[in-house]
Order: structure tokens, then C-alpha cells, then sequence
């Protein structure tokens, strides 16, 4: 497997994981032998191997499983079996999806696939079809298949992931663009959040709210009475909401979160984490001489030891650092969404959850 330019290892999705278990299972049901490895193409040309962890063959049917290896990322789905069962279609059905256990099925509007759908994404669909297509002209079969797609305690492992708020129950989405994981791209958590605003506005939502973590989240639905369908898990990805909001407006945007990683808001950071970006103190300390503060505060804001300290001794000041923080956070945002109908307001909280400003 190879690796990014840091060492760490690339992984591959459940999606190229389904078609590698799906491309040995309707072989086996052709050829009465799985393959194993078993080889696939992925949308981009590269040629992985699996090998199989389980298969199963029985009349008419056949089921093959491999274990999911996201490489270096931190996915929650790293060592899942994902499991493919094909059984042979009625003549000029072609490739029919059906979702297993461990699999989830859309209830809500807003998803790339129809409520009552198998959670198995548009890409990986395409990608099982074309193997089906391309193993039925090897071996002589017709290419009329049902594919059941099943993810051993993937009714569990899903309760760590947003399917239950974007409405899909039962499971995981088997999902991928490429095929590929990519080591702490964030691609998945980013992918989620689009789709929770896809969600919020199919369902008619008007107001949506991006929050830092669960102590924020907690605060926005106690102000606004917001159900889990507008709550978005933005994390440290304020831009990822933003600029999907850019394009995919809704008339109303909350952006909750602590004092620190608004304060790197406020600074026009967009990626919030503590490894992509840092509080600048001078910037806190400018803040609060523009609102008043001394020169001996603004000294100590700079030698600060974290943005909530910075606060509190402001507070000790009556400087509202947290509306000041709240305020440049909200003129970020509306500068990153430009011209879009969006309404925008910030809340600012400390650790406990009280809310130490507004704009």
C-alpha cells in the first residue's frame, strides 16, 4: 500500500472494499472459485488487491468478505468486515442494491440517493455495476444480480458517525469517491457536513447552526430550539460550512463554539484546529485596546496562556473581549460567503458553556 509524502499509510474505502467482495462473490457464483486477492480497478486506475476474509458458496448465491483497511487514517470503520452476498437476478434486471445487516437505509430527503434507498453511495454503486458488467463478460454470466451489501457491527459503529441525524438508519453508508483514504484529509467529516446541510434544506429548515463540539451544540438547541437535523458537527471546519453555504444558501447561520477557537475565527483562520492554526495573542491584545482596554492589560493579554485566560482577565476589566471575538468571528464568515442570503450570528462560550459573547 503506498504512502503519503509524511509516511503514513493510504487506506481504501468501504466502497472499494464492497467491490472487491462483490467482484469475488459473483465470480465464485460463475466460476465456483473465489478469487483470492481479489483484484479491482478504482476511478482513478489504481489496481488494489484484497485479500478475502470469509466466502461462502451455496446454490445461486454466493458471499465473499474482506477487512476494511483504512491505512494510517483514524476511521471508525478501520478492521469492519465488509461483506458482499450476490444472488442471480430475473433475465434484464442488471445490477439491483439491497442493504444488509450493518448497512443503513436513507429516511430523509437531501441525500444523493431516494428515501428507501440502500445507504450505498452513487460512486460505489458505479463501481460494483462495472465489475459485475466487466466479471459477467469474463465468465459468461448476464450481469443480472442482486448485490446485498452487509458491514459486521456496522449498526454499532454507526452510532459514532452523523447517519443517525442525516436519517440513516440501520447503519453505515458505504461510501467513496475514489477508493481511497487519505490520512487525515477530514474528507469524511467535510463530506457529512455538506450532506447535513443537504439535509436541513430538504427537510425546510431555515435556520442552521455550525458548532465547535457538543458543549456549543448544547447551547445553540437551548437558545434557538433547533432540532438535530440543523445542528451541524462542524468541528474545527468552520470554513467546510461556510463555503458550502456559499454556494447552498439557507436564510440563517449560528456559529457556536469556545472562546479559542473563535478567537481564530475572528483572526480570518478557517481550519480551527490546533495544529493548523494557533490563538494570536497580540491580535486579542489589539481587540481589547480598541475597546478600551490599558496598556498594562493589553501587555498581559499578549503573555496570555490561552485565549481563556485572556478572557477572564478582560472580564476582571469590564472589556468584552467575547462580544469583540464574537463580532470579527461574524465578519469572517460573512466575508467568506460573500454575496450568499445568509444571516449570520456568532455565540461565544467558555468551557462550562455560558455564553461569554455575541454578535
Amino acid at each position: 500500500m503506498s504512502s503519503t509524502q509524511s509516511g503514513l499509510r493510504y487506506g481504501w474505502t468501504t466502497g472499494a472494499c464492497a467491490t472487491a467482495a462483490t467482484t469475488a462473490a459473483y465470480t465464485a457464483l460463475l466460476t465456483g472459485e473465489f478469487p483470492d486477492p481479489v483484484e479491482i480497478v478504482l476511478p482513478r486506475g489504481q489496481r488494489p488487491a484484497f485479500a478475502l476474509d470469509r466466502e461462502e458458496l451455496a446454490p445461486g448465491r454466493a458471499m465473499a468478505g474482506v477487512v476494511k483497511d483504512a491505512g494510517d487514517d483514524p476511521d471508525v470503520t478501520h478492521g469492519a468486515v465488509v461483506m458482499a452476498t450476490v444472488r442471480l437476478g430475473e433475465p434484464g434486471t442488471g445490477v439491483r442494491f439491497a442493504a444488509g445487516p450493518g448497512v443503513g437505509t436513507v429516511t430523509k430527503p437531501g441525500l444523493p440517493l431516494a428515501v428507501g434507498e440502500p445507504a450505498i453511495n452513487p460512486v460505489p454503486r458505479k463501481m460494483m455495476t462495472e465489475h459485475v458488467a466487466e466479471t459477467a463478460a469474463r465468465y459468461g454470466g448476464t450481469g443480472d444480480v442482486e448485490v446485498e451489501v452487509s458491514i459486521e457491527n456496522g449498526e454499532e459503529i454507526a452510532r459514532k458517525t452523523w447517519n443517525p441525524r442525516l436519517g440513516i438508519l440501520g447503519g453505515l453508508s458505504v461510501l467513496g469517491t475514489t477508493g481511497v483514504v487519505v490520512p487525515y484529509s477530514c474528507s469524511a467529516w467535510i463530506d457529512s457536513i455538506r450532506r447535513g446541510v443537504d439535509v436541513a434544506r430538504a427537510l425546510g429548515h431555515e435556520h442552521v447552526a455550525g458548532c465547535t463540539g457538543s458543549t456549543s451544540e448544547q447551547v445553540v438547541r437551548g437558545l434557538y430550539g433547533l432540532p438535530d437535523e440543523a445542528l451541524l458537527d462542524m468541528g474545527d471546519f468552520a470554513g467546510a460550512v461556510l463555503k458550502y453555504l456559499r454556494r447552498h444558501p439557507v436564510p440563517r447561520l449560528t456559529i457556536a463554539g469556545g472562546i479559542g477557537k473563535l478567537a481564530k475565527l475572528a483572526d480570518g483562520h478557517l481550519d480551527l484546529h490546533s495544529s493548523r492554526s494557533q490563538v494570536d495573542k497580540d491580535f486579542l491584545a489589539r481587540l481589547a485596546a480598541d475597546a478600551g482596554a490599558t496598556d498594562a492589560l493589553a501587555a498581559r493579554l499578549t503573555h496570555a496562556n490561552t485565549a481563556l485566560a485572556a478572557l477572564q482577565l478582560c472580564q476582571e476589566a469590564d472589556i468584552p473581549l467575547g462580544d469583540l471575538v464574537a463580532r470579527h468571528a461574524r465578519r469572517t464568515a460573512l466575508s467568506v460567503l460573500r454575496e450568499a442570503p445568509v444571516a449570520v450570528d456568532v455565540v461565544v462560550i467558555d468551557r462550562a458553556g455560558t455564553i461569554v459573547g455575541r454578535a
